[in-house]
């Protein structure tokens, strides 16, 4: 009910709705089109998100988008916009000046609805393994935590972050028997897209 009130009022008062969350959406549990996701506000865009796109008294100007995989959408007048690695106040911030040209003091407002682009996946002796679409930005520990913790079983100081970077693949050594005491805490690293965190 919290998260339809939100929405609504960024709608009513124009404003850019980007709420704080705690929790991921889960593969599978994609948001309610129109029904403003729980990002953070620094959440950089990538392909597959949605966005909904508004233009005070301009319903033709009003619409959701979807970020193409080039990292791009379209949006009436102004044409193709580049939003990957974009947050949504730099794209608000280029909508208005685009359409400036057409439309006098043009009040825009912009807010994601469905977070898909930025996936992580978690696999082997954890007790949920799988990938977990999140919209923040999430450390080792916590996509562990995620995926239920580890098992019984589990190498814990032997886990491994891959990583892929222009067609190079990385292996970024994590020891969460070291963490959990406190110490090397750098190995915590933030996850970035695509990242696999593997537990032997």
């Amino acid at each position: 009910m919290a998260r339809a009130v939100r929405s609504v009022m960024g709608v009513l008062f124009i404003v850019v709705v980007v709420v704080g969350s705690d929790w991921p959406v889960h593969a599978g549990e994609a948001a309610t089109p129109g029904i403003v996701a729980q990002v953070e506000p620094g959440y950089r865009l990538g392909a597959e998100d949605t966005l909904l796109v508004s233009v005070w008294k301009d319903e033709q100007l009003t619409r959701e988008v979807i970020v193409r995989p080039d990292g791009m959408f379209s949006f009436p007048l102004v044409g193709d916009i580049q939003a990957e690695e974009r947050t949504v106040e730099d794209i608000r911030g280029e909508l208005v000046r685009r359409l400036t040209k057409y439309i006098p003091n043009p009040n825009v407002s912009v807010a994601v609805t469905k977070v898909i682009s930025y996936k992580v996946y978690v696999i082997g002796r954890v007790n949920k393994p799988g990938e977990y679409v999140i919209g923040h930005y999430t450390d080792v520990l916590q996509a562990l935590s995620l995926a239920g913790g580890l098992t019984p079983f589990a190498a814990e100081n032997d886990i491994k972050v891959m990583r892929r970077v222009r067609g190079e693949q990385y292996a970024l050594p994590f020891r969460y028997g070291d963490v959990r005491k406190g110490r090397d805490l750098e190995q915590n690293i933030i996850l970035q897209r695509g990242d696999v965190v593997m537990v032997p």
